[in-house]
């Protein structure tokens, strides 16, 4: 790894969530480093805090208290019209369910984060060619979601996560809904960006086969971050 600097600060955060009189506690006083360069699983039982971490990550979500640098920024003190700006910029959000839009192309859906910039509609289709181009896409560009895979339909929401070359790539169980080879697929893609194009990933998963293309692997249980 060329760089050294931590890409991901959290520190001491906590998530409650109150209804009516009772409070759940998703994350309880996390505290995690992840350098600039690695690749990281998330690992837990179903309602241990993965994804929420994930999503604060992205500046999708907010602690109850704590502290968090992501890239340098301090994603707690966006506000909303500025946190979309940062994600748009900084980060590649891949989903489980993929979240493509049936009616659109997968050139059109990966080509959506970059109608948020200033680049042309030849910058665009340039951008988007290479991102499609990257996972092994290049061929389907004018095919609808119905019309691919469920592996090729993931592939073309990589695409849509590297389309803006963000440093930093979060997947939440990035292989849930593939069979065993689709699945292959995609978690050596993720390995090639973290390796040859440098992307910092951080993965939420179930699976201990994906967990073991990460580097480092850290485990939350009850909302608690288990250590090393």
């Amino acid at each position: 790894m060329s760089e050294t600097r931590n890409i991901v600060e959290v520190r001491d955060v906590s998530k409650v969530y109150k209804r009516d009189a009772f409070e759940v506690t998703v994350l309880e006083h996390v505290t995690l480093d992840i350098l600039s360069g690695e690749f990281v699983a998330l690992m837990g039982p179903s309602g241990s805090g993965k994804t929420t971490l994930l999503n604060m990550i992205a500046a999708i979500d907010h602690p109850t208290s704590g502290e968090m640098r992501v890239n340098g920024s301090n994603v707690f003190a966006l506000d909303d019209a500025e946190a979309a700006r940062w994600r748009n910029e900084n980060i590649g959000y891949i989903f489980q369910t993929f979240n493509l839009i049936p009616v659109l192309t997968a050139f059109e859906n990966v080509e959506l984060p970059l109608l948020l910039t200033r680049l042309s509609a030849s910058e665009r289709k340039e951008h988007v060619m290479t991102a499609l181009s990257m996972v092994g896409l290049g061929d389907r560009v004018h095919h609808l979601p119905k019309q691919l895979s469920g592996g090729q339909e993931q592939r073309v929401a990589i695409a849509r996560a590297l389309v803006t070359d963000p440093n930093l790539l979060l997947a939440d169980e990035p292989t849930g809904d593939l069979d065993t080879k689709s699945a292959t697929d995609v978690l050596e893609i993720l390995k090639r960006l973290n390796e040859e194009s440098g992307k910092t990933v951080i993965m939420v998963t179930h699976d201990p086969h994906a967990a073991s293309y990460a580097h480092v692997t850290r485990h939350l249980e009850k909302g608690e971050l288990l250590p090393l």
